[in-house]
């Protein structure tokens, strides 16, 4: 039996076509391009990427004997030179004896300032040795030290920068000329005792480090003298440069005749005349008359 065909429309039925070849996807899915069927990493695949040309590179300079020899080379030529640069240092300056000027402690050091600032004092002043061997600062409050000198040397030029500051003249040019001009008083005065003992042949166990300890001592008097020209004004300051100069001066003598006059009476013993042991008795004599020109010198700028 045959339908009527009106008021029917055959119906096509309505869905998501799925796309064709042509259409491509707008990102390619690369999640899953390592992977098998089942999900996992193929054994094959290299997760870091290939090797770059660096890497490949250093392989190959590893690898190749003649650069192993240069750089085996190499190190043996920076050896030596760093053996011949210690081995002119040494010549100059022994590490190990700058050391024992160093080998300092506490007590050592309040002490010595005690000694500097109060010499008359002190009674014993002898040089004590063990085995030909000085002992170390810290076992003999009598052995010179460069531990005081260059703590002092810096406490100076922090006080001298003050100084100038509160009298509104500091300037880095002028800090610098303070600290050069002491510096190279020091190097002067330490060249000239060198030279006088050595052209007037005094035989002592005096090094260049020691003179350079005794030169050194004079900071202390230099910061007892500008502090208290700070404080008390210039009546202050003539009565400390007072004080540390004859305390200096006496602390010289005191110190340098266990060096340097202990050797004159071996040598007076040895020789007729007497004049060229009194000579070399001057030097220690000078040496402490000369410290107090270079204390004055070099603090008088700084008070006001």
């Amino acid at each position: 039996m045959d339908l009527p065909h009106h008021g029917y429309r055959a119906s096509k039925q309505r869905g998501r076509g799925t796309p064709t070849g042509a259409e491509s996807m707008l990102f390619d899915d690369t999640s899953t391009s390592g992977m098998n069927t089942q999900g996992y990493y193929t054994p094959g695949y290299n997760m870091a990427g290939p090797p770059s040309d660096m890497q490949a590179g250093a392989t190959n300079l590893f690898a190749d004997p003649m650069a192993n020899a240069a750089v085996m080379y190499g190190s043996s030529l920076a050896n030596q030179g760093k053996d011949m640069v210690n081995k002119e240092i040494s010549r100059f300056m022994s590490v190990n004896k700058l050391k024992y000027f160093f080998a300092v402690d506490t007590r050592y050091v309040l002490k010595k300032l005690m000694i500097l600032m109060f010499p008359y004092t002190h009674q014993d002043w002898e040089v004590r040795y063990h085995r030909d061997t000085p002992l170390t600062p810290r076992q003999d409050v009598n052995a010179p030290d460069l531990y005081i000198p260059t703590m002092a040397f810096i406490t100076y030029i922090l006080l001298a920068g003050m100084a100038l500051g509160i009298q509104k003249r500091f300037s880095p040019e002028v800090l610098g000329l303070c600290a050069s001009t002491a510096l190279v008083w020091v190097i002067i005065e330490v060249l000239v005792m060198l030279l006088s003992l050595y052209l007037l042949t005094v035989h002592s166990d005096l090094s260049t480090f020691d003179l350079l300890a005794y030169s050194g001592y004079k900071y202390v008097g230099m910061i007892f003298t500008v502090l208290c020209g700070l404080l008390f004004g210039s009546d202050g300051y003539f009565v400390a440069l007072a004080w540390s100069s004859c305390a200096l001066m006496f602390f010289i003598v005191r110190s340098l005749k266990m060096k340097i006059l202990t050797s004159l009476t071996s040598d007076s013993m040895s020789t007729n005349t007497s004049a060229k042991p009194q000579v070399r008795m001057y030097i220690t004599m000078v040496t402490a008359l000369f410290q107090p020109i270079i204390i004055y010198w070099l603090t008088s700028h700084l008070v006001r």
